[in-house]
């Protein structure tokens, strides 16, 4: 047995995070069994027409975790995988909700592979109750006026809200879509 490494480990978990929902936090949870810190990195997509800009996604994540100094924040443009590489990170956290995401998935980290062999994909699942939850559907029900309160952490309740709801209504009543 050698001795024990004075090196963290350093898991990224990548996404839009538009808005950030229990399942991530789920699989934030989950990672943090297993590595010593996690860092959720937003890709900056142009392409995307986000709800939530770069910088308030960055700021509701860290609000939702300021008391956990293991989970960090960042934003990157460019591969993946050379992003891991630039922070030290030597695994990708990838979450699959369902088979219907596992042949993307398995397709990024093969091709993330070929880029940088020396980096692996872990993949993990949510619990059963946040299995179909995504962010593309917490904003669908939200702008129709339903309730999203046990599928994002308050800290997204309260800015959807405040940005988009009728601060007025104790539960945010109905959603008011955000006009481009």
């Amino acid at each position: 047995m050698g001795k024990p490494s004075d090196r963290q480990s350093l898991a990224v978990f990548p996404g839009s995070f538009d808005p950030i929902t229990n399942g991530h936090l789920d699989i934030v949870e989950r990672g943090l069994n297993i590595f010593d810190r996690v860092l959720l990195a937003i890709l900056v997509n142009p392409e995307k027409k986000p709800l939530f800009s770069i910088d308030e996604r960055v700021g509701l994540i860290r609000e939702t975790y300021s008391a956990n100094p293991r989970v960090e924040v960042d934003s990157f443009s460019g591969l993946l995988v050379d992003y891991a590489e630039k922070v030290g990170a030597r695994v990708i956290i990838r979450g699959i909700r369902a088979i219907s995401d596992f042949e993307y998935e398995f397709q990024m980290a093969l091709m993330n592979r070929r880029l940088n062999p020396s980096i692996e994909t872990v993949f993990m699942m949510p619990a059963e109750s946040y299995s179909y939850v995504s962010s593309r559907l917490v904003k669908e029900v939200f702008q129709l006026g339903g309730r999203v309160s046990d599928l994002v952490p308050p800290a997204v309740e309260r800015h959807l809200c405040e940005e988009y709801g009728d601060p007025g209504e104790p539960d945010c009543g109905r959603a008011r879509r955000r006009e481009p």
